[in-house]
């Protein structure tokens, strides 16, 4: 039995643009994949009042590339592979937003030289990458009803707002400012764990990120007592 595709309403102010990131639509997403589309095999992930339709959804070339290699089970959670892979691509774009602001970059004197395209487009280029991560989706709505998400295996995880950026997870931000800064992966998990005290906002996460920052040289031994000094302080 052939399973129909099911194109999803589009607001008028987002009609040209895709559901992922917010940038030109030119292609389509459909999920489940085609192969599931064509098969009589019951589909557990999507519901539309009691049935279980093959949504088309509008996107550019690059996420559409990204969702179709995300092996995931819910729309929502190819959402946040795709935002992931985003986020990884783009992770040199984003840092500029973290080491630079917009009037350091215009003022750097970097008119001359190697570095003059990157003080012109530098920050435009953050600007772009942050808007694409942080790119809220619009309602996914097929004839005319709003189609609600089944988590059977309640995989989705709460995401994270750090210096305007919008993360799939926390554990996503993480894992970025890892990356940017040299840190120790774990050891942020532990001193934001420690500092967030069971509630881990902007606040707690920038000094954890500030604290790991002036210990990526140390040695384990060193951020250790550090670690053990800071939980210190706090008793």
């Amino acid at each position: 039995m052939i399973r129909p595709i099911i194109i999803t309403e589009t607001p008028f102010d987002k009609r040209h643009c895709c559901w992922f990131c917010g940038e030109p639509s030119q292609v389509v997403f459909i999920f489940p994949s085609y192969s599931s589309a064509f098969s009589d095999e019951s589909n557990k992930y999507l519901l539309l009042s009691n049935s279980h339709p093959v949504i088309s959804i509008p996107t550019c070339r690059e996420c559409q590339k990204f969702a179709n290699k995300a092996e995931e089970s819910t729309i929502l959670a190819v959402k946040a592979n795709v935002k992931r892979q985003l986020i990884k691509r783009y992770a040199k774009d984003l840092a500029i937003g973290v080491n630079w602001t917009e009037h350091e970059l215009a003022t750097s004197e970097f008119e001359q030289g190697n570095f003059a395209g990157f003080a012109r487009s530098g920050w435009f280029m953050y600007q772009v990458a942050k808007t694409r991560v942080s790119y809220l989706a619009w309602p996914l709505v097929a004839n005319g009803i709003e189609l609600e998400e089944i988590d059977l295996e309640e995989i989705e995880a709460e995401s994270f707002t750090f210096d305007s950026v919008l993360y799939p997870s926390l554990s996503d931000a993480i894992n970025h400012y890892a990356k940017i800064f040299l840190l120790d992966e774990h050891y942020v998990i532990a001193v934001l764990q420690h500092l967030g005290n069971g509630d881990i906002d902007e606040k707690s996460f920038a000094q954890a990120v500030r604290f790991c920052r002036l210990l990526v040289n140390a040695s384990p031994s060193e951020r250790k007592v550090a670690f053990k000094e800071l939980v210190s302080k706090s008793h």
